[in-house]
């Protein structure tokens, strides 16, 4: 018999890997980690922007939640970064709590990261991985394109030189317009400039750190052409070293307001790092524990809280990148961060003189990935009222902002559940001709009605919040038969659990057959549908008896007629 794992094995699938690490995955592994650390950097700056939080912050994020979260995650290829979507809900939801306060706004972004790491942690702790499949797809590309629409409309007016507003997506859109024709040409031209390189590497050169190059080229633009004088906004000086380790400074009553938006925070991160790791455990046929990359994502997060950063998560784009770069293991992630932590450290004061419109131009690229038209057209070919049920997401980002935007998406996506779990198919079955076989027979005619036998199937469990339907079907499809019918068969084959009022549902309608002369009978009752009828007292209405098919149920009840 096989000894049971260590453990910190369990906890840390990284230290597994690590112990059987070979030679051979090395290579692959810094590769990876040095194109991976050229794209963090300034994907981290451009979303800390997005955040309202000094360059640094991005950095910072990227670092202390990279040194953490390989050691956790039970992907091979799935890495933790800043996401535009996140950075942006940060951005929106903070500046009311903050009131311009720059060390304050860092503080409760900070904090919020702290937030998501306990909400993580709860999460793993109660073994709630499959929570995240909750949130339905359709929702998501809504929310998303909804997302990628206030990025744009708030990296526009920095790309054209001119100063932004705030307030909602089309308040920013309507003074967009108002001050366009304020914007300045170097700016405009220096944007346009990068946005085309920017466009044609990723054409061309897909997953290489061509924003890097773009970069560093914004940079050395701003001396040989004298950007500055020409009005060109910079990014400005950025701290060299490290953060002092340690819990965000704020008040207690800021933990509570806090809350909702650490909610959604920890919403978005659990759904988008899951589904990166499901994609590529799919695609390197390994198995992912969903509930283990909660762990990883509160470890990440309490990472990025004491190290002055803010809410992170998976990163498609950036997991992307980390396996063309020819990522073995997790612990390219890890190469990763240590490579942000010498930028940090010896490299930030390079970073003063990238142009502000350079950096738009790289928020922007990042962003067109959140709009799918393909799922759209997907989504409008495949149902109309799926294609609402996203545009109601969109609206909701759009018309409420990003906070109540998740909210509404969650909601959305509850109800779409519950209205599912509410109306569940049923169906009339008949018999499939040569066989012992009962099949449905609305959608196939050719399974034969018996004449005075109604067989009703529920592709459901039958609790509360579905009764009403499942009656109203019931009699429904019943009425339509006619006065011939003698026998009524619940098939309960489909029905793996009844509740009380699944039990009084059953109850209603032996009674209501009797009424009118129709004996009724339960076909492939489950172990635990029949105790739980038993214990209700249905039991002592109608015979429960275990292996009685559809066949078997009539032919009893013809031999009991005859007799």
């Amino acid at each position: 018999m096989a000894e049971p794992e260590p453990l910190v094995f369990r906890i840390a699938p990284g230290l597994r890997k690590l112990r059987g690490y070979r030679a051979a995955w090395l290579r692959g592994d810094l590769v990876a980690g040095l194109t991976l650390a050229a794209y963090l950097v300034p994907s981290g700056i451009g979303d800390a922007s997005l955040a309202g939080l000094p360059p640094e912050a991005g950095l910072y994020a990227c670092l202390f939640g990279g040194l953490v979260f390989w050691l956790f995650c039970s992907g091979q290829q799935t890495i933790v970064t800043v996401t535009s979507a996140i950075s942006l809900l940060i951005g929106t939801s903070l500046g009311a709590l903050s009131q311009g306060d720059v060390a304050r706004h860092a503080a409760l972004a900070a904090a919020t990261a702290g937030l998501v790491a306990a909400l993580a942690l709860c999460a793993w702790a109660l073994r709630a991985g499959g929570v995240v499949s909750f949130i339905s797809e359709t929702v998501m590309v809504g929310f998303k394109s909804g997302v990628a629409l206030v990025l744009t409309i708030s990296q526009l007016p920095k790309l054209c030189g001119i100063h932004g507003s705030h307030g909602n997506f089309w308040e920013r859109c309507a003074d967009f317009v108002r001050h366009v024709g304020e914007s300045n040409p170097t700016s405009v031209a220096l944007g346009l400039g990068a946005l085309a390189l920017l466009v044609a590497g990723k054409r061309w050169l897909p997953n290489r750190p061509v924003s890097l190059v773009v970069l560093v080229g914004g940079i050395a633009c701003v001396p040989w052409l004298g950007l500055e004088a020409r009005g060109v906004e910079l990014l400005g000086a950025v701290p060299q070293g490290l953060p002092r380790l340690g819990l965000p400074a704020v008040h207690a009553e800021d933990w509570n307001a806090l809350l909702p938006l650490a909610m959604a925070c920890f919403l978005l991160g659990a759904v988008e790092t899951t589904a990166i790791g499901r994609t590529f455990a799919a695609k390197h046929r390994y198995r992912l524990d969903a509930n283990q990359e909660f762990l990883a994502l509160a470890a990440s997060n309490l990472g990025a809280a004491l190290g002055r950063g803010f809410p992170i998560s998976g990163g498609m784009s950036q997991s992307l990148v980390n396996e063309s770069g020819g990522a073995r293991t997790p612990l390219s992630g890890l190469v990763a961060a240590l490579l942000v932590m010498v930028v940090a450290l010896f490299l930030s004061a390079l970073l003063h003189d990238l142009p502000k419109p350079v950096l738009a131009a790289i928020v922007l690229v990042a962003v067109a990935g959140l709009f799918k038209v393909s799922a759209w057209r997907e989504l409008w070919h495949f149902s109309r009222a799926e294609a609402a049920i996203a545009f109601a997401a969109l609206l909701g980002v759009l018309g409420s902002g990003l906070l109540r935007g998740v909210l509404i998406g969650a909601v959305i996506s509850l109800v779409l559940l519950l209205r599912r779990a509410a109306a569940p198919h049923t169906t009339e079955l008949g018999h499939v001709a040569g066989t012992d076989y009962w099949a449905d027979a609305v959608r196939h005619p050719e399974n034969e009605r018996v004449p005075d036998v109604f067989v009703f199937r529920c592709d459901a469990s039958l609790l509360y919040f579905n009764v009403e339907h499942v009656r109203d079907r019931f009699f429904e499809r019943l009425a339509a038969r006619g006065e011939s019918v003698r026998l009524a068969v619940f098939f309960l084959g489909t029905v793996p659990m009844v509740d009380l009022a699944g039990a009084a549902l059953l109850e209603e309608i032996h009674r209501a057959l009797g009424e009118r002369g129709i004996a009724l009978r339960l076909a492939e009752a489950r172990g635990n549908v029949r105790e739980t009828l038993r214990r209700s007292g249905f039991a002592e209405l109608a015979r429960i008896e275990e292996n009685q098919t559809v066949s078997r149920v009539i032919a009893e009840w013809r031999g009991g007629r005859a007799a």
